[in-house]
C-alpha cells in the first residue's frame, strides 16, 4: 500500500517545543513526519497498552486518517512521553540524507535493506518518501528494533525490522535490490565480513556513508577513505565505484550490475 508524503501543510499543533533529548508535553510548530509518528504511537499502544487512542483511530488505515485525526494521535503520544522528536522533517534535510535520497529518487526499485537504521535518521525519511519499497532494517541493538517494530506495527506495513548482525548475513544472496550502510561501517570491528555480506545481499547498488575525517567518538573505530572503501569492494568484485562528499561525510554508491 502506497503511504502518502507529508504534506505542506501538515504541520504539528502548536505548543510546547520538544527537547531532542526528550519526548515533550506538546509538538512545536516544527514540521514532523506525521503519519510515521502516528503510526509509532498506535504501534506502542498495541505493544504497551499506553497511550490510550481512540479504537476507531487505532483501527483506521494511515492514509484514510484526517490531518487532525493524525494530530490526535501524536498529541497522544506526546503526552506520554513518547519519543516524537525523532520524526523531526530537519532529519531528511541533513546533506548527507538528501545526497543518499536524491541517488534513490534516479533509480527504481522496489526492495531495500538498510542496515544499522539506530533511531532511524535515514529510514524515516526514507519510508515517507518511498512507501512502495518493502523495506527490511537490520540493527544489532534489540531497542532499537523494538522501536522500528512498533511503526511497523503502528500502520508501516512494508518495514520488516530484525535483530541481525550484517556480518552473519541475515539475508539470502541476491534477496534485495539495494543496501544502505549509513554511517555504519566505521562502528563494525569485521568491516570486511560487513562489506562481503552486503555485496552478496544486493541486487544492484550499495549505498555507504562514512565520516571523511577522523573524530572523538570512541565507537568509530576505522576511518574508511576513499582508497580503504575501493580497497573493500573491489576486493569482492565491485568495480563500478562512485564517490561523493558533504559536510565531513564520504559517500560511496556501489552499482553491482
Amino acid at each position: 500500500m502506497r503511504y502518502e508524503s507529508l504534506s505542506q501543510d501538515e504541520k504539528a499543533k502548536p505548543g510546547k517545543d520538544i527537547d531532542d533529548g526528550t519526548g515533550g508535553a506538546e509538538m512545536s510548530e516544527e514540521r514532523y513526519y506525521n503519519r510515521l509518528a502516528a503510526a509509532y504511537v498506535r504501534g506502542h499502544a498495541v505493544k504497551t497498552g499506553s497511550p490510550q487512542v481512540q479504537k476507531v483511530l487505532m483501527n483506521a488505515l494511515l492514509p484514510d486518517l484526517t490531518d487532525g485525526q493524525t494530530e490526535q494521535i501524536i498529541d497522544a503520544g506526546c503526552r506520554a512521553d513518547l519519543k516524537i522528536y525523532r520524526f523531526k522533517t530537519t532529519h531528511g534535510e541533513m546533506p548527507r540524507i538528501k545526497k543518499v535520497l536524491g541517488f534513490l529518487k534516479s533509480i527504481s526499485f522496489d526492495t531495500l535493506l538498510d542496515v544499522g537504521s539506530g533511531r532511524g535518521v535515514f529510514l524515516i525519511p526514507f519510508l515517507t518518501g518511498f512507501p512502495w519499497v518493502a523495506v527490511t532494517s537490520a540493527d544489532i541493538l534489540p531497542h532499537r528494533v523494538a522501536f522500528l517494530n512498533e511503526i511497523a506495527v503502528g500502520g508501516i506495513s512494508n518495514l520488516t525490522a530484525i535483530e541481525a548482525d550484517i556480518c552473519s548475513q541475515p539475508l539470502p544472496d541476491k534477496s534485495v535490490d539495494v543496501v544502505t550502510m549509513l554511517e555504519v561501517l566505521e562502528h563494525i570491528p569485521d568491516v570486511e565480513a560487513a562489506v562481503n555480506s552486503a555485496v552478496r545481499i544486493a541486487r544492484n547498488h550499495i549505498v555507504v556513508s562514512v565520516p571523511s575525517k577522523p573524530d572523538d567518538n570512541p565507537e568509530h573505530i576505522h576511518l574508511l577513505t576513499k582508497d580503504k572503501l575501493t580497497e573493500l569492494f573491489t576486493g569482492v568484485g565491485c568495480s563500478k565505484l562512485n564517490f561523493d562528499g558533504v559536510n565531513g561525510h564520504l559517500i560511496m554508491i556501489a552499482t553491482l550490475n
